[in-house]
């Protein structure tokens, strides 16, 4: 009983210390309200607006019945008509359109005879994600109108097309991956920087040799300075998964109670690795500085913005030993699939892991430190 007065005293010292400063009060607050506006908003692997400019030399109906189909597409803005060769180049090089629709003199007459009728499409593949995207825009238009003009001009029936359904994101949404994906980032970087700070800011001001001479032992000071971060994740969390749902409107299909407990493992993570920081620093800019020697690597590894399947197999394993990567999966599988624990078992067992030996490590490291 003495021991949870002890560890609560310091708990409650420690949540005064962080509200108290100011730099530690934004920290807390600024960046995660606006990191899930910048990413809920402005973040999307959708390309919803493409410019575009057409150089039409055929004459017949047929080509601006094509045409037509472009500009009935929400995501296609006409931006010009060319009329010469010349005036392609510099609309690519300044980055004006996305894409060139070049249909030639004879589109039409082809069509009639039954010969094919090419159309080029020339794309600025700086961005190769979005011209790939923007170039199975185009080719879903051409095949369109493809379809139509078979139906109209011929007997035969219409080519196979592909029926599209996807599961758990009927509608493709990609703000939904990336906004569930923010629960993760979020923790991660609020819960690393309050608690690798929370000794060296000790060291720093010079009251870390007072905390030694009380009677609390190692652990209780451990557990004490680790509870508040505990906290501010969870309460974090709570926040930013109420705007998730009732803000952003992305269903939650999954047991919250399983979606807790694994936020709860990733917590004591992170808390772990942010107390190991804090153990080897002496001043809270040394903290700060192995956080995000930290963070880095860790959202990159953790298949937040890219597949970790792209990755090469040695930094695939690499992943293995990375919370956050097991995190990723517990939220968006809760969110989007309606997970439960019996299929969140294989994510939640490496994640423990991960935590106990942080804090293990965290411990010994303190203490060696200490003495």
């Amino acid at each position: 009983m003495l021991m949870l007065k002890r560890i609560f005293a310091l708990m409650i010292k420690e949540f005064r210390t962080l509200l108290t400063d100011k730099k530690s009060r934004i920290v807390i607050i600024v960046p995660p309200i606006t990191q899930l506006l910048v990413f809920g908003y402005a973040a999307s692997f959708d390309l919803n607006h493409i410019d575009y400019a057409v150089y039409n030399e055929d004459r017949g109906s047929e080509s601006r019945q094509l045409l037509a189909g472009f500009e009935g597409a929400n995501s296609f803005s006409l931006y010009t008509t060319i009329r010469h060769d010349e005036e392609i180049a510099p609309l690519l090089d300044l980055s004006k359109v996305l894409v060139v629709l070049h249909i030639g003199e004879n589109f039409s007459k082809n069509l009639h005879n039954g010969t094919p009728a090419p159309v080029q499409v020339i794309l600025d593949g700086r961005n190769s994600n979005s011209a790939m995207l923007a170039l199975g825009y185009v080719r879903e238009i051409v095949v369109n109108f493809n379809n139509n003009w078979l139906k109209q001009h011929s007997s035969r029936a219409a080519p196979a097309v592909l029926v599209q359904r996807a599961w758990f994101n009927a509608t493709l949404n990609s703000h939904w991956f990336i906004i569930i994906g923010i629960i993760a980032l979020l923790n991660l970087v609020v819960t690393l920087e309050v608690t690798a700070l929370s000794i060296a800011r000790e060291r720093e001001a010079g009251t870390f040799d007072q905390l030694l001479v009380t009677p609390m032992t190692p652990f209780e000071i451990l557990v004490g300075k680790s509870l508040p971060g505990l906290i501010i994740g969870l309460l974090e969390s709570t926040f930013i998964i109420t705007l998730i749902v009732f803000w952003f409107h992305v269903p939650l299909r999954g047991s919250i109670g399983a979606l807790y407990l694994g936020l709860i493992i990733y917590l004591l993570s992170a808390v772990g690795i942010g107390l190991m920081i804090s153990s080897f620093s002496v001043t809270q800019q040394q903290g700060l500085m192995g956080a995000f020697l930290f963070l880095v690597p860790a959202v990159i590894l953790s298949g937040f913005s890219s597949p970790i399947e792209n990755m090469p197999e040695i930094v695939q394993w690499l992943t293995y030993i990375n919370p956050m990567r097991y995190f990723l999966i517990i939220s968006r599988s809760v969110f989007l699939q309606g997970a439960s624990y019996e299929l969140l078992f294989n994510q939640y067992w490496p994640m423990l892991i991960i935590a106990l030996l942080a804090l293990s490590t965290a411990t010994y490291l303190f203490r060696k430190r200490m003495y």
